[in-house]
């Protein structure tokens, strides 16, 4: 069995809350390969680490993260898990400057805003020399394909979302193959339901690499390691580093 690289999500939040500098620095800590983390804009167009539109999710404040600068951002305490310690939600830049070349990072483009995409390439473009250790993803094809015009030398792939009730696999299949094309993605990411040794055969026959997310627990690691899936993203990063063990050590 070939060794796959395991992405710790939004870093290991088991101590420190998720994309936060703590977190990331908890996944260096305990081996991971890379680390995936979100980027939205504030109302000034800084991009900001943090996932949710809403700060409610978990900050402490109330309404949405357009309407904050970065610096009313920057004040805007995340309570840690204990209830007593406090943290900052980082910008991009931050992240870049303190963890960037230390652990591979997966930046997630949220949007929606069309400039996202040139705002987080501004950001890499003083950070060159750790290009080789970064790519960036999104939902959306446009902005990876803006991105993809300021940075051509940093991968980009295409997050393929959970499957709608009515969406059988030929429609994922085919649809996960036109979006990536579309994007000029050199991956697709798709959630462990959506694959099969079917789905993973009639995308590779297109050049484009298979990536999965939400692998939590060890039935679904064994199933997706069987389809050869080079690169996996989780929100269980020890249970899964172990059951990775476990796997090369067997084979």
């Amino acid at each position: 069995m070939k060794p796959f690289e395991l992405v710790a999500h939004r870093g290991v939040p088991d101590i420190h809350p998720e994309n936060t500098i703590p977190a990331f620095e908890r996944a260096i800590e305990l081996g991971a390969d890379s680390i995936e983390l979100d980027v939205r804009l504030s109302s000034d167009h800084i991009p900001m680490v943090y996932h949710y539109f809403y700060l409610d999710v978990v900050a402490s404040a109330s309404g949405a993260i357009f309407d904050y600068t970065c610096e009313q951002l920057r004040s805007v305490p995340i309570i840690g898990k204990n209830g007593i310690d406090k943290y900052q939600i980082p910008t991009l830049m931050e992240v870049l400057e303190i963890i960037g070349g230390r652990i591979g990072l997966e930046i997630e483009i949220k949007g929606p805003e069309p400039e996202s995409a040139i705002l987080v390439a501004d950001a890499l473009s003083n950070h060159k020399r750790i290009w080789e250790t970064i790519e960036v993803t999104s939902y959306e094809p446009s902005l990876l394909r803006d991105f993809h015009l300021e940075c051509p030398n940093i991968p980009i792939d295409f997050i393929f979302p959970r499957s709608e009730p009515w969406m059988k696999l030929d429609v994922v299949t085919y649809a996960a193959i036109q979006r990536a094309k579309l994007a000029g993605a050199r991956a697709v990411h798709l959630h462990p339901t959506q694959l099969t040794s079917e789905v993973v055969d009639e995308i590779r026959k297109n050049n484009i690499e298979i990536h999965t997310w939400d692998v939590n627990d060890e039935q679904i690691l064994k199933a997706v390691t069987d389809l050869g899936i080079p690169q996996i993203c989780t929100d269980n990063f020890q249970q899964i580093k172990k059951f990775r063990q476990q796997l090369m050590t067997a084979n």
